[in-house]
């Protein structure tokens, strides 16, 4: 489903600006998935997952990754993150952070 959410976008993109797809990679197996891509306009992904806590009640998906996009001021912005048990947890020179308790 995740590849499919992916392709569509790229290719909406790769329609609007004439944006080609220069790298597209996928491989899925048992406990987990990896992919990348990047497109000639500056834009990036990658990520990768597993599972953990295999045939356990507390069997969860844990992935990281980045992506990376050029923004409207000309600058390259990446945001490398985790998702796990935990939450979807981004980090990046730009993103605010949030004061310590």
């Amino acid at each position: 489903m995740k590849f499919l959410i992916v392709f569509v976008a790229l290719f909406a993109v790769a329609l609007a600006e004439d944006v080609l797809i220069v790298k597209n990679e996928f491989h899925v197996g048992a406990e987990g998935y990896k992919y990348a891509w990047e497109t000639s306009d500056g834009q990036s992904a990658q990520e990768q997952a597993e599972l953990k806590n295999l045939g356990t009640e507390q069997e969860a998906i844990s992935a990281k990754g980045s992506y990376s996009f050029v923004g409207d001021d000309g600058l390259t912005y990446t945001v490398n993150y985790i998702a796990d048990e935990n939450g979807f947890q981004p980090q990046g020179a730009h993103l605010p952070v949030a004061p310590e308790a």
